[in-house]
């Protein structure tokens, strides 16, 4: 079986490499898109927001103590309480589909319940504050405020259903012992607390892009982002060495490399094919033209809602990307309804972060989230359209 195996292999590659038209101006330009693409995101995402990301989720795995993530998180945790502190965390977050998966990974393999888990993954890159008002701000204050609404009830929503439907296998996975702790008992909440603190503001500011447009606030922190990010840097550094011993960031060093071995080729992958299809957001370079999505966007049908819903579920988008890109499909003819169902699914949702929810949780599990996500924006689309006109 396995020398068959590699003979598929070598067949698939010759013909893929035989029969592909790399000559014809579309394919090449779609492939070079590609490489833009990956270039693209590694030298604006991958050091600045999913290295701290890695090692945030190392230490949650290591450092966090399972019965305090249990205890706010957990799926026998207060509902109000584990939903809220999850949207909470993501709102201060503010990172993007990609970024928020070694973070999802960490306080899920530390016991978080699944519905939880859930609501972060969705809140992380869907309730970010800055691209709410930028939203506001560039493409009405009626779409923010419905973005707003319809993300911080989504998170609920969205979790809350992932736990029903999964019940079972979550009642089973709780009940004897978790297959997913790691890293010992924990340090005190007094130490692992204000340990990860610190990583977070490394993480908001290193990550923090210069807004598209001006806006007094986040302008003036972009001034001086390096100095704030390097400060909690030090900061880190600092306590890692005086609170924790030389064993214990041992093993917060290899959990994050296990996270970043799981999730980094997975990243990788999505993002080549994303920019093989669809290209970099704002450009016409993908196998499949933008004139094609932006003539299926416009009137407020139930297809159109969807198929904005679907789009953007596909599409990577960076942090407040999404936002110029609206405004030029709005101005190319896009509906209302369409514009939101895309603002609710296209930052919580890409082609890499499906494939990434795949390795944590399953296929079942995955498809359930993306549909979910998918199915309430293009519902909120359809509302939205009716009572905007």
């Amino acid at each position: 079986m396995r020398e068959w195996s590699k003979v598929a292999l070598i067949a698939g590659t010759f013909l893929f490499f035989y029969l592909v038209p790399f000559a014809d101006p579309t394919v090449s330009g779609a492939v070079l898109e590609m490489f833009h693409m990956l270039a693209e995101y590694a030298r604006e995402h991958v050091l600045t927001c999913l290295v701290p990301a890695f090692f945030i989720a190392g230490a949650i795995t290591v450092f966090l103590s399972q019965g305090a993530v249990m205890k706010y998180l957990g799926a026998t945790a207060k509902k109000i309480v584990a939903y809220t502190v999850a949207s909470v965390a993501g709102t201060i977050l503010a990172v993007c589909s990609c970024t928020v998966l070694p973070l999802f990974a960490g306080i899920y393999k530390r016991g978080a319940g699944l519905g939880p888990a859930s609501a972060f993954l969705y809140s992380g890159p869907a309730i970010n504050v800055l691209a709410i008002i930028l939203t506001a701000r560039v493409l009405g204050f009626e779409l923010g405020v419905a973005r707003a609404v319809g993300a911080v009830l989504f998170a609920f929503l969205i979790g809350l259903l992932m736990a029903v439907i999964f019940r079972k296998e979550e009642a089973a996975r709780t009940a004897g012992a978790d297959p997913f702790s790691g890293g010992g008992d924990g340090a005190p909440l007094s130490r692992s607390a204000p340990f990860v603190a610190a990583m977070v503001g490394l993480l908001i500011f290193a990550a923090w892009g210069r807004p598209k447009e001006p806006i007094g606030f986040a302008e003036a922190v972009w001034k001086v982002h390096w100095y704030i990010a390097g400060g909690f840097l030090l900061l880190t550094i600092i306590l890692a060495f005086r609170w924790f011993r030389a064993e214990e960031r041992g093993d917060w060093v290899r959990e994050t490399w296990t996270f970043a071995k799981l999730i980094l080729p997975l990243l990788f992958a999505g993002v080549a094919v994303a920019g093989l299809l669809l290209g970099r957001p704002g450009t016409d370079a993908g196998l499949i033209p933008a004139r094609w999505i932006e003539g299926l966007l416009g009137g407020n049908s139930l297809f159109a809602n969807f198929f904005a819903s679907l789009a953007g579920a596909l599409m990577y988008f960076a942090t407040l990307t999404e936002v110029p890109i609206l405004q030029g499909l709005i101005g190319q003819g896009m509906g209302k309804g369409p514009a939101l169902a895309l603002l609710l699914a296209g930052p919580a949702l890409s082609l890499p972060n499906m494939l990434v929810i795949r390795g944590v949780l399953g296929t079942k599990k995955m498809l359930v989230f993306s549909g979910l996500v998918v199915g309430l924006s293009t519902v909120a689309g359809v509302f939205y359209g009716v009572i905007a006109g």
